[in-house]
């Protein structure tokens, strides 16, 4: 019987379930049929495979072959099928051993010429494929980045014919060593490069000891892209899970490069971006911006700017951490925990309450303008501050940087301990204390509780604001290492709700 089965894996969201491909030749005229739901990309695997398998110097059958890529419910998409199809045609014309399939999973593009070409997801591929203890065999260009997965057989191949050599027997694919670096190579943008501003910086490293979201809110030119830009220079470093997670993602989209690993992600979407773009999407689903964001940071600049539909999407992920996308044939589920940094001009001239008196906006197009964004995004923002503007002296080229300035590795120091403590205590940030977490996390003072309820009645306050205050203010007391919650840091925490204290 002129049937062989290759192994190999498609892409379902983060996850990669397991495809068998099933290759069987029977007599009749030539023909090449795939079948078991493949799209347009997959079915073009008929004339690369064909020219592939005759430039390697093997013969192409003559006869009616059927390629099914089962389950056939499952939708198969991408090139990174070619490998397999044209590894099945030869085992089932016996020009390479059947039996050596079964101990190797496959994915790959096929030029013309034979030569692999490097694919999206291997990462996620290779994590599946871990846990079946297969080897995989990968296009070079995607071998380094999948090798980062720890006690996973990589083995990287150049050709269709290196393959072919490796399952004869005649030569053997080398081993792809895992290679992990401690620390990103690329050198962050510095927090001390920011002059002034102290307040900000303060409340950006709250932000990151807590993973809370901020809103900036300042005169153009007041530093709150720069000061957005250096929070990932002050955030913990990923942990190996957090780190495997984010890669798989950048993976996913084909934007993942082994250099860039346990770099905390920094998106900063165009204010023109669709609500597609940002939460993920398409017949066949890719991660959207909050998803390639997660662990890290999604920055929206000109908050107001953004079409209210597209940022009324990010309050379901900013309470739960992920994203379900919903298609008729198919649905996923993608991680989206992600820390937004927003930022916005107080007015439509972006001038109001400046000392030089420029602004000419009148309340009604102010009114307007605000109300782009929608009270229940906002209501989700841990802490929002003004960013002023700074006299001429403090920007002028010849003064020395400020003599308390910290720089970005003094800061984190600080905010990995804090962080530690969280995790040591409840196992999670601040951020993302569940309400009934809290009685049992979070150890207030009595004095600490009636500010709280006195700030409750006089700003109107809803529940989800008051939760926030209270995950604030027990950041605070953890980064001053003090084990309750006093109303010193309740008051600091007030502070930072912008729009409650002051409703515009």
């Amino acid at each position: 019987m002129s049937v062989a089965v290759v192994h190999s894996r498609a892409l379902a969201g983060i996850n990669a379930p397991s495809v068998t491909v099933e290759v069987h030749l029977s007599g009749g005229l030539p023909a090449f049929n795939l079948v078991g739901l493949p799209d347009a990309e997959v079915r073009e695997a008929r004339d690369r495979v064909r020219a592939a398998i005759q430039n390697a110097r093997y013969e192409f059958p003559v006869r009616k072959i059927t390629v099914n890529l089962a389950p056939a419910d499952l939708p198969k998409d991408s090139g990174r099928f070619d490998l397999p199809i044209a590894l099945g045609v030869l085992a089932a014309t016996g020009q390479i051993p059947r039996k050596a399939l079964d101990h190797y999973e496959f994915a790959g593009e096929l030029a013309l010429t034979g030569e692999l070409r490097a694919i999206r997801g291997a990462l996620a591929m290779v994590l599946s494929a871990r846990r079946d203890g297969r080897a995989f065999i990968l296009p070079e260009a995607s071998a380094r980045e999948a090798a980062l997965v720890r006690n996973a057989t990589v083995h990287p191949a150049r050709s269709l014919l290196a393959v072919c050599a490796h399952l004869s027997g005649h030569e053997t694919l080398l081993t792809q060593a895992t290679e992990i670096p401690d620390e990103d190579s690329v050198q962050a943008p510095d927090l001390s490069e920011v002059r002034g501003q102290h307040q900000a910086k303060r409340a950006l490293e709250i932000a990151a000891a807590g993973q809370h979201s901020l809103l900036l809110v300042g005169a153009p030119g007041t530093g709150k892209s720069m000061l957005a830009q250096r929070l990932p220079g002050i955030m913990p470093q990923l942990a190996e899970n957090e780190a495997l997670a984010t890669a798989a993602i950048a993976s996913l989209s084909g934007r993942f490069s082994p250099q860039h690993w346990r770099r905390r992600p920094f998106r900063a979407p165009h204010h023109t971006a669709s609500a597609v773009a940002l939460v993920g999407g398409g017949s066949d689903p890719r991660p959207g911006e909050i998803s390639l964001a997660h662990n890290g940071v999604l920055f929206l600049d000109e908050l107001p700017e953004w079409n209210r539909a597209v940022l009324e999407v990010l309050r379901e992920p900013l309470e739960s951490g992920e994203i379900h996308i919903s298609r008729a044939a198919r649905q996923s589920i993608f991680p989206a925990r992600f820390q937004l940094v927003a930022a916005m001009n107080p007015c439509p001239c972006g001038w109001q309450g400046h000392e030089s008196g420029r602004c000419r906006c009148t309340p009604e197009n102010i009114a307007r303008y605000r109300s782009r964004v929608s009270g229940p995004l906002l209501d989700r923002i841990d802490l929002s501050l003004d960013v002023p503007s700074l006299p001429a002296e403090a920007l002028q080229l010849k003064r020395p940087p400020d003599a308390d300035a910290e720089n970005s590795a003094a800061i984190r120091a600080r905010v990995t301990r804090a962080h530690k403590v969280q995790k040591t205590r409840q196992g999670c940030a601040n951020a993302h204390l569940s309400a009934a977490m809290l009685p049992r996390h979070i150890q207030i003072e009595p004095d600490a509780e009636a500010l709280l309820a006195q700030a409750m009645q006089k700003n109107f306050l809803s529940a989800r604001a008051y939760h926030r205050l209270l995950r604030v203010a027990r950041t605070i007391a953890d980064l001053a290492d003090m084990p309750n919650v006093t109303s010193a840091h309740v008051a600091e925490a007030l502070g930072y709700r912008r729009f409650d204290r002051t409703g515009v």
